[in-house]
């Protein structure tokens, strides 16, 4: 079933009850400034146009056009994924990682009978994925050159970066619901990483930053602090500092 973009809040009442019915919903808040999302189209498009997907309902959704319907759900970071069913959230996801989205569509739609998901053991793989590949990439570790590769695309994912404990809507510790605090208050829009989801940059960006907790905050690739200076920034000139994170959220 080709992705829906929903354009308003009557189609997307519509998509969701009269036309869902039982069907397992699959919602994605998207944004045309945030580069993540760019990649995540292809992905969400692709799994759309899958035959095994032909009872999901994909329905796309311009954050920022469509900012009432994201305020029901507290969208502040995209991309953001929300599965639905019978007008119940079953699952919500946040983040440009494509894997961790499939796995999540795949138990669902295991959980609710719609299809038959991959990895029928309970191991959340997607379909057609070697257990001895995915061993074998584990153990693959990194050099310090693609790490700080990959730390340099990931400080750029988006113009204002927030690298933090769990996800805006479920900060996992209090530091980053400060700061997610400070930049919701603001209406800085921003891009952020789950850092307990990946040991390998939880570690490499504490050099990379030359700081040693979370959160942090990046603004076009630039380091700007932990939570305490970004709260002195703040105090000192906060005009200036609030220049800088509108003028380069988009």
């Amino acid at each position: 079933m080709p992705v829906i973009q929903i354009t308003d809040q009557d189609s997307f009442t519509n998509y969701t009850t009269v036309e869902a019915g039982l069907k397992l919903i699959a919602l994605y808040f998207q944004t045309s400034w945030a580069a993540p999302c760019k990649a995540m189209n292809e992905v969400f498009k692709a799994l759309s146009d899958e035959p095994s997907n032909h009872d999901v309902l994909f329905l796309s959704i311009d954050a920022d056009e469509n900012s009432e319907i994201a305020d029901l759900f507290d969208v502040s970071a995209v991309p953001y994924f929300i599965l639905l069913q019978n007008g119940t959230i079953l699952k919500e996801l946040s983040g440009a990682d494509p894997k961790i989205f499939v796995n999540a569509l795949n138990d669902y739609k295991k959980t609710n009978g719609s299809d038959k998901a991959p990895g029928e053991d309970g191991d959340d793989r997607e379909e057609g994925e070697d257990e001895d590949e995915d061993e074998d990439e584990e153990e693959e570790e990194e050099t310090e050159e693609e790490l700080n590769e990959r730390l340099t695309k990931l400080t750029r994912a988006a113009p204002v970066m927030l690298f933090m404990k769990g996800s805006p809507s479920e900060p996992k510790c209090g530091f980053s619901r400060q700061m997610v605090g400070i930049l919701r208050e603001h209406q800085v829009r921003f891009g952020f990483f789950d850092i307990l989801k990946d040991t390998t940059v939880r570690e490499g960006l504490k050099k990379f930053s030359d700081w040693p907790t979370f959160p942090q905050l990046y603004v076009n690739g630039e380091f700007q602090g932990g939570l305490d200076i970004i709260k002195e920034s703040l105090e000192e000139d906060p005009e200036t500092f609030l220049h800088t994170l509108h003028n380069n959220q988009i």
